[in-house]
């Protein structure tokens, strides 16, 4: 297990240094002077001088890659452009709760439905409730979130009122009142979500049900709860759990239409805020914070799995 998780570690930590590589080159290839593009045509000597030092752009391609790990180590990406006086850090930490926030609610409810959905048209197949849901969630899965979150904002927030328009609870607002918030936005994750992980879900769950040791469980007289415990879902949910750790850095930082349509201060709307503002430091430190929180989302789901299924450590040792 030591070396899986080793192994792991080094794959995340060279993805990372790829991409704090690429954030580095950014400015330095792109056509015309970088600082000129972000402090606008009109801007004074004084200010492209500001904004040049800031970016380190005098310095070296290494050095400005050696000043950009050291950030990305001590949390200091420095103080925003946009917003003078406010550091990045703390902006980044503020839409990163916020969309921590909303991704939490969302799972809670998308997870137990789609999944408890998956092993349904399993333990149905062929049946009409499995052609129900598989159907169902592809039509909805094929509907981007921020449609289906115009859709529901006009069928159900507007007539009925009792559903929120926006997303952002009030500060200092109860829990309820936050839950009621983002009900619409998460029922919007829902029918992106669903679909997708329910199929996979029944797929594990149909290899795992049509299985040798499942089977014999089976032969041996034990009841069928009993077997789904025991044999069924350790193994039918190993493929499930990969796709929500490969999702969730999309949850945290892809989600910039539906944080639109609901005016939710979310991190993907940070950093696309960041691109329009041309604001660097802010833009910076919101990609390497969405890569951070995919990497350790994949990490994450990797070593569930080989919780769940020890070959995979094997098949790691082995290859060492």
């Amino acid at each position: 297990m030591a070396k899986f998780i080793l192994k792991r570690l080094g794959l995340s930590l060279v993805t990372l240094l790829i991409l704090l590589v690429i954030i580095t080159l950014i400015p330095n290839i792109a056509p015309g002077d970088p600082a000129r593009k972000i402090a606008g045509g009109t801007a004074s000597p004084e200010r492209l001088a500001s904004v040049t030092e800031s970016l380190g752009l005098d310095d070296s391609v290494l050095t400005q890659l050696g000043n950009l790990i050291r950030d990305v180590f001590t949390l200091d990406f420095g103080e925003a452009f946009t917003k003078p006086g406010e550091s990045v850090i703390g902006l980044v930490g503020d839409a990163l709760w916020n969309s921590t926030q909303l991704v939490g609610f969302a799972l809670i409810v998308v997870l137990p439905i789609s999944i408890g959905g998956g092993i349904l048209a399993a333990y149905k197949k062929d049946s009409w409730v499995d052609r129900t849901i598989v159907n169902g969630g592809l039509a909805l899965s094929s509907v981007p979130e921020f449609v289906s979150g115009v859709v529901l904002l006009a069928f159900l927030a507007v007539p009925i009122g009792f559903f929120k328009v926006s997303a952002d609870a009030p500060e200092g607002a109860s829990v309820l009142t936050q839950v009621n918030h983002m009900i619409l936005p998460v029922l919007s994750v829902l029918t992106v979500y669903f679909g997708y992980i329910a199929r996979i879900t029944r797929a594990g769950t149909i290899g795992a049900l049509e299985s040798d040791y499942t089977r014999t469980a089976f032969m041996k007289g034990l009841s069928t709860p009993k077997v789904f415990r025991k044999h069924v879902l350790r193994n039918a949910l190993q493929p499930t759990v990969a796709v929500i750790g490969t999702q969730l850095g999309y949850l945290f930082g892809g989600m910039v239409g539906l944080e639109f349509v609901f005016n939710y201060p979310g991190l993907g709307r940070l950093v696309l805020d960041s691109v329009r503002g041309a604001d660097y430091p802010v833009l910076r430190g919101g990609v390497v914070t969405v890569a951070l929180i995919y990497m350790a989302a994949t990490l994450g789901s990797d070593l569930l799995i080989a919780w769940m299924n020890p070959r995979s450590r094997a098949n790691v040792g082995a290859d060492a």
